[in-house]
């Protein structure tokens, strides 16, 4: 494990714009252990070009843990890219982020996952909520080698859309080369439930605040495990903000 890694372990931690050089020597973050909270990588800021790229490369060896989710703040205009080699089997993969994008943001994900070896578990899983004239996309593919037996991969990735101008392109992909594993991929594409509204709103909820609840509720599976009590509540003043 590399110095940097362990300071981002179990709390919220900026990403740092890569460089060249950085990107030539492909970056290694391996955590061992099972009950470890989850690193958080804020993503927020823009370079004075207006767009900000991050990369990060992660290899996962044998028996170990990655457990990691991304913010990505309204104001935001980013393209990270992630890719996971995980090259030991039990290994186990938990990657999670929230995009919340208003104004003209223009934020994609590229997820690539790769299973090289069987026996390991990878799980990811993207929600996004898009406002303005944000354009967000999501890019998913978990690629499972021949010799990868026994591996178990699911991705998932959700968006809300809450106005006209708003977009949001998801693309899940999966190329499996092995015959015994069990992978699942799926994505959704919608806007807030207004039977839900309705429920609340017949209780006093007013309705601006029945939609914020609702927000809130969307990206609650993604931010579980996380108990940084500040964090929360930033994330939380972000999307009344939408």
């Amino acid at each position: 494990m590399d110095s940097n890694s362990s300071k981002q372990a179990g709390a919220a931690a900026e990403l740092r714009p890569y460089s060249a050089a950085a990107s030539e020597a492909k970056r290694e973050w391996t955590r061992p252990g099972s009950d470890s909270r989850p690193a958080v990588i804020i993503v927020g800021g823009n370079n004075p070009d207006g767009k900000t790229c991050y990369q990060e490369v992660f290899t996962v060896g044998e028996g170990e843990r990655l457990d990691i989710t991304f913010i990505v703040l309204p104001g935001t205009s980013a393209e990270i890219p992630v890719t996971v080699d995980i090259t030991g089997s039990d290994a186990e993969v938990e990657l999670k982020g929230i995009y919340l994008s208003s104004g003209s943001d223009k934020v994609t994900f590229d997820i690539t996952m790769n299973h090289l070896v069987g026996g390991s578990v990878s799980r990811q899983l993207f929600n996004g909520l898009a406002t303005g004239a944000a354009k967000c996309a999501f890019n998913g593919k978990i690629i499972v080698a021949q010799d990868a037996q026994k591996t178990e991969a699911y991705q998932e990735n959700h968006n809300i859309v809450l106005s006209d101008d708003a977009s949001v392109d998801t693309k899940p992909q999966l190329e499996i080369y092995a015959d015994d594993v069990k992978c699942s991929h799926g994505a959704t594409v919608g806007k807030l439930n207004e039977d839900e509204q309705f429920y609340m709103r017949s209780r006093g909820i007013p309705e601006d605040e029945a939609k914020v609840l609702q927000m809130i509720s969307f990206v609650a599976p993604v931010l579980a495990g996380i108990e940084d009590e500040e964090l929360t509540a930033r994330i939380e003043n972000a999307i009344r903000s939408l």
